[in-house]
């Protein structure tokens, strides 16, 4: 747990995150000549020191280690002397690695005695998964059905008085046409599917043009979502001539569904008589489908049927002190009670492989997890690429200068637990406990990846603010700094930021947290990228993506 320390003036100005760091963080802007305490010793600011920046403690000679969280994250590139901001100028991404601080079997399971007994209302399917939301799916096989696509949209909205872009439409009549052009607001209506939470409709650039392997790949991806416990059927939109075909799909979802217990309905365009018959025949599944869904209605469901999936975007440098390790125990909670995390992102866990596999729960797990970066490193070599270009310009602005330092913070998403699976790309999560999960560190890629595993909601960290949501999982936005809270209330969810200013413990915003998954997961409380109708769906296609 991270621990503030109090300056001379009792005021916390700066953190050091682990006893064995070199470096401290600041809290806020401090000036030159800035006195700071660290461990009894004074210390002067060399220079002005930003906000989510980190100061040197001591004179790191070039070529020597910069440490946070207890690991390296970066070297110096020239001498830098004790009280010198650490900047690009003067500390490049290392991953020399440590003594591991994580140990095989050694894990203590945080309390959960407060919610020993804790149920989440959710819509239990006949495999016998749990879903925490009930939506039905219409997804194209290949780009050339985008159009369609939106035409099911725009009808389906229509049908149902659902539009959830209608106040964007009266204000861009009212801009063009002035005040009286505007049309009263409906009043809201009964939902005719109550128990629904509505239809999601895909749409992408893949299925033809690429290899064999993209189609298989995009095949699986959908198989996971036609497949996902929040999902009751889909309606599959296919040309016929592309590279994706729909014995493809049909054979990638007969392994997720062997029985047969979801329905699905398979339409090609080109052997349908018109586009006027195959719209026709799409929305007949649809409606239909939507009234079968709606028969299925919450029920209780213990915690341990939950899947969260972890994901960080648009991170500063507080996401690893604050919204990371909060969401981190939120997963060792939910694994204390038999549930399950997905943590993904393999170019942000570059640095801090040696704990991972540490925590790893057997030496054939150890095996797999290194295997997966191993080729994945390997592969970005082949391009020209690495993983120390991760780090966008936003999170350089903001404090994380190496990729090392990034993913010290983005590993704290996935709390301490054994990780008891590690995954390829669309591989299903089937062991309960810690997975992770092989992805690119691009947000949306990253997100569409974990639903695709079955992570049926997920708690998404951002210092700087992204809107990014899921077609068929809740997302849960944490932000780390309580000013981007209040900036960007329509997107964000919860506020870790009071763990910065030292006003909440970790452990309390923790159940805090937790709770508000569960009344998520229930349909009690609605996300904001719900709200906004936020469906961000990007299939990686396995190329390099950092």
């Amino acid at each position: 747990m991270i621990q503030p320390i109090a300056t001379d003036n009792g005021q916390r100005d700066t953190l050091r995150v682990h006893a064995a760091d070199n470096v401290r963080v600041a809290l806020k802007d401090l000036p030159e000549g800035h006195v700071i305490e660290d461990d009894g010793r004074r210390l002067r600011l060399a220079g002005p020191l930003r906000r989510k920046h980190k100061v040197a403690l001591c004179a790191l000679a070039e070529g020597a280690p910069v440490i946070m969280y207890g690991v390296t994250v970066g070297r110096a590139t020239r001498p830098i002397a004790a009280g010198e901001a650490i900047t690009t100028a003067n500390t490049a991404h290392d991953t020399a690695t440590s003594e591991p601080q994580a140990r095989r079997g050694q894990w203590q399971a945080p309390d959960v005695s407060a919610f020993a007994s804790a149920t989440f209302e959710g819509y239990h399917r006949a495999d016998g998964r749990v879903g925490t939301a009930n939506v039905w799916l219409v997804v194209p096989l290949v780009f050339c059905e985008n159009r369609n696509i939106e035409v099911l949209r725009q009808c389906v909205a229509d049908a149902l008085g659902e539009d959830p872009y209608r106040d964007y439409k009266r204000m861009a009549r009212q801009l063009l046409h002035g005040e009286a052009a505007s049309e009263p607001a409906r009043p809201a209506g009964e939902r005719l599917f109550p128990n629904v939470d509505g239809v999601r409709f895909l749409t992408h650039t893949l299925g033809c043009g690429g290899t064999d392997d993209d189609a298989q790949a995009l095949c699986r991806l959908l198989a996971g979502y036609i497949c996902h416990p929040n999902v009751a059927g889909a309606t599959v939109l296919s040309l016929g001539c592309q590279k994706a075909q729909i014995a493809m799909l049909e054979a990638a979802v007969a392994e997720r569904d062997p029985q047969g217990l979801r329905p699905v309905h398979y339409l090609e365009q080109q052997a349908s008589h018109s586009e006027t018959a195959l719209i026709r025949e799409a929305l007949t599944t649809i409606f239909a489908g939507l009234a079968e869904a709606n028969r299925v209605e919450r029920a209780p469901a213990p915690l341990s049927a939950l899947t969260l999936g972890v994901e960080c975007g648009g991170s500063d440098g507080f996401s690893g002190l604050s919204a990371n390790p909060l969401v981190g125990a939120v997963v060792d909670r939910l694994v204390a009670l038999g549930g399950s995390g997905i943590l993904s992102e393999f170019p942000e866990l570059c640095g801090v492989e040696h704990e991972l596999l540490a925590r790893c729960a057997d030496d054939a797990v150890a095996a797999r997890f290194q295997r997966l970066m191993t080729a994945y490193q390997q592969h970005a070599e082949r391009v020209g690429a690495d993983f120390s270009m991760n780090p966008s310009p936003g999170n350089i602005r903001d404090g994380l200068i190496t990729d090392a330092m990034k993913s010290a913070g983005a590993a704290k998403k996935g709390g301490d637990s054994p990780v008891v699976d590690v995954l390829d790309y669309t591989e299903p999560a089937v062991r309960q406990g810690l997975n992770l999960l092989c992805t690119p560190g691009n947000d949306v890629e990253s997100t569409t990846a974990l639903a695709g595993s079955g992570a049926n909601l997920i708690l998404f960290t951002t210092g700087l603010g992204t809107p990014t949501g899921n077609p068929v999982t809740p997302v849960v936005k944490v932000s780390s700094n309580s000013e981007l809270a209040a900036r960007m209330a329509d997107v964000i969810d919860f506020d870790a930021g009071p763990i910065i200013r030292g006003e909440a413990s970790l452990d309390a915003l923790a159940d805090q947290l937790l709770q508000q998954c569960i009344d998520t997961a229930s349909g009690r409380y609605r996300p904001r990228a719900v709200a906004l109708a936020q469906y961000d769906f990007i299939p990686w296609k396995r190329g390099v993506s950092l």
